[in-house]
């Protein structure tokens, strides 16, 4: 049997589309209409911004422990986050986590390096961006990476927090995306990170002008690598 899935979800969108991958994607590995089992456990999304505009890496830790204490109880077997912006509390998070977790920008990190792309365009929130969630775990495999310009940061987290996040697709994001990734590749970025997860329901490779990084998906596979891994 593999191994079940908990998911700690923090938006709607981003966890839903790990979600739907998670079983559609299922089948290729094991089987016509088979998936691993899969929970779920996501609090009010109002919880995790209120923690995150006041700094409060504390409580976006405390939060995704609750999650994680309620996913072992129901026989999770180890946890994913299909949310980049809080994995900016994963160094407080695994130590006392009681589950093993999958990082997702470790996954788009050894994805892009066995690759062979060697400077990143990066997109997500400007929590996101203004971090070292990826620049730490993209260092360590050797890839360079290009953040948005102060303007592009503000843009695009207006984006995702005001439209993306609450299922609104609009022709104008998607030309605003384009704009920034072709600034990126300009710059010499051989590929993009699509480091919100909800950034894939309107960018992917043939929209996109440099080749993307899609973590939502790229997460869902590595778990279903390693659930079917045992």
């Amino acid at each position: 049997m593999p191994l079940h899935i908990g998911i700690v979800g923090c938006s709607a969108e981003g966890a839903a589309l790990c979600y739907r991958t998670l079983c559609a994607e299922g089948s290729a590995l094991l089987g016509p209409h088979a998936h691993p089992e899969i929970s779920m456990h996501t609090p009010s999304l109002d919880r995790y911004v209120a923690c995150l505009e006041r700094g409060d890496r504390a409580g976006v830790a405390s939060l995704m422990l609750d999650s994680a204490e309620k996913l072992a109880r129901t026989g999770a077997d180890f946890l994913i986050c299909p949310d980049n912006t809080i994995h900016q509390a994963f160094d407080l998070v695994a130590p006392r986590s009681p589950l093993p977790w999958l990082h997702i920008a470790e996954t788009v990190a050894t994805h892009a390096a066995s690759q062979g792309y060697r400077r990143l365009g990066l997109t997500g929130t400007r929590w996101l961006v203004d971090s070292e969630v990826y620049p730490q775990r993209l260092a360590a495999h050797g890839l360079d990476w290009l953040r948005p310009s102060e303007a592009e940061r503000d843009e695009i987290a207006r984006i995702i927090m005001e439209e993306l996040v609450y299922g609104r697709f609009e022709p104008s994001a998607i030309a605003y995306f384009q704009r920034v990734m072709e600034r990126m590749r300009r710059a010499g970025c051989d590929a993009v990170v699509l480091g919100c997860t909800e950034i894939p329901l309107i960018m992917n490779e043939g929209n996109s002008p440099l080749p993307v990084l899609d973590s939502t998906r790229l997460l869902a596979r590595a778990a279903l690598a390693r659930a079917v891994a045992g």
